[in-house]
């Protein structure tokens, strides 16, 4: 792929996702949509390809829109609504994404910034990260699904007030409201990000995909139709290669196949 404004890179099974405009703070550009969209959309038809890390060049994640291109074609609601409708289809292809992604943020995740990376499955942080709702500073409102996504981490009131307030969240705010997973310093926080990364490389491809698309369902859901989804997705992960492998591995005491790495402390 001949992109400009992103790296890709893949490495034993693991695929990295560079948003690449380092001085412009990785600020989003109708090009730079179009390039991780076409990326995502690759890396899913890529059997070699089982989880990404997706994070920023430089020294921040991306600080969201590029301000500078906000005029010409923005005028007019109709292009505006196009442009948003195209844009879209990158959030519905992480959410939709049927391998893991974990968001690797430090500095700033500002506006659509921080939009995709509540998209994520999983966020692991610098404690120099900083998400900020920017978009009420502009007169706009959320996009890239964060009226959806964060009320869902953070509960609704909560939601508001980051939004309305237009106010930065440090790092150990988000990870005390669940927007992070973890937190941890500038010179280790993307290794603990690749290693989760790597860990769940070693899912059940199956087990992952179905799971994830259960918990997706479940806040707009009723318990009979989440018990009657259980039942349907545990069939099909029970007759897996996968299921029997593990299965095998645990009566012969052998290292299991998955296990979730636990993070050790920052000053070990």
């Amino acid at each position: 792929m001949n992109a400009s404004t992103i790296e890709l890179s893949i490495d034993n099974g693991l695929a990295t996702l560079v948003m690449a405009r380092p001085e412009r703070k990785n600020a989003l550009t109708q090009q730079m949509f179009a390039e991780l969209l076409d990326a995502l959309n690759g890396l899913r038809r890529n059997p070699e390809v089982k989880a990404v890390l997706f994070t920023g060049a430089g020294s921040d994640f991306c600080s969201g829109g590029d301000i500078g291109n906000m005029q010409g074609d923005y005028i007019e609601a109709a292009a505006v609504r196009r442009r948003m409708e195209e844009n879209n289809r990158l959030l519905m292809a992480m959410v939709d994404f049927d391998k893991p992604i974990i968001a690797a943020v430090d500095g700033a995740a500002y506006g659509a910034g921080f939009s995709i990376a509540l998209a994520a499955d999983f966020l692991i942080a610098s404690e120099r990260a900083r998400f900020c709702m920017s978009f009420a500073r502009l007169g706009l409102g959320p996009d890239l699904g964060a009226s959806y996504t964060l009320p869902r981490a953070v509960g609704l009131q909560k939601a508001r007030e980051i939004i309305f307030s237009a106010r930065e969240v440090s790092a150990q705010e988000a990870l005390q409201l669940g927007i992070a997973l973890e937190v941890h310093p500038a010179e280790t926080f993307r290794a603990r990000a690749e290693e989760l990364a790597r860990a769940m490389a070693n899912l059940s491809p199956t087990g992952f995909s179905m799971t994830k698309r259960l918990l997706g369902a479940s806040l707009e859901s009723d318990l009979t139709s989440m018990l009657d989804a259980e039942a349907s997705n545990q069939a099909v992960c029970m007759a897996s290669t996968y299921l029997k492998e593990a299965a095998g591995r645990f009566a012969r005491k052998q290292p299991p196949l998955y296990q979730w790495p636990t993070a050790k402390p920052d000053n070990a």
